[in-house]
């Protein structure tokens, strides 16, 4: 297999990204292992957004180990999938929901419902990608 491809990513990969697919995110804990959960992101100037609660291990995760992997899982054809590798650049506190909202409204087309919790955005830089199914890089 030869190396991955890098961006910017091809158009027809950047329109799979921008719809409100499924998507799967991995970090690794201290001690290396990795560890994937189902995730919401946002597609968004060639990086990801995701968002997740503050009590979050995952977030301690991050800030340990800034290396991540994303897959995103074409909602009508799961075969059609595209890996994304690469690290988070930025952690910010989600002040007044906003990234989370944004985030929910993309995918239930509503407000994120859970407004007693604070919230926290992370910034992904795409290093590398590749792409299956019609997303297949050549």
């Amino acid at each position: 297999m030869g190396a991955m491809p890098t961006p910017p990513l091809p158009d027809d990969v950047s329109a799979l990204l921008a719809q409100p697919n499924p998507a799967v995110i991995t970090s690794n804990r201290p001690d290396g292992q990795p560890v994937s959960v189902a995730t919401w992101y946002l597609w968004e100037g060639g990086r990801l957004l995701v968002n997740m609660d503050q009590g979050r291990k995952r977030l301690e995760y991050l800030r340990t180990d800034p290396r991540v992997s994303l897959t995103v899982l074409a909602a009508d054809d799961w075969y059609t999938h595209v890996s994304l590798q690469g690290r988070v650049t930025s952690v910010l506190d989600d002040a007044g929901l906003v990234d989370i909202d944004r985030i929910a409204t993309h995918y239930t087309g509503a407000a994120y419902r859970v407004r007693d919790r604070g919230r926290v955005s992370a910034w992904i830089e795409v290093d590398r990608w590749h792409g299956w199914g019609a997303a297949k890089n050549e």
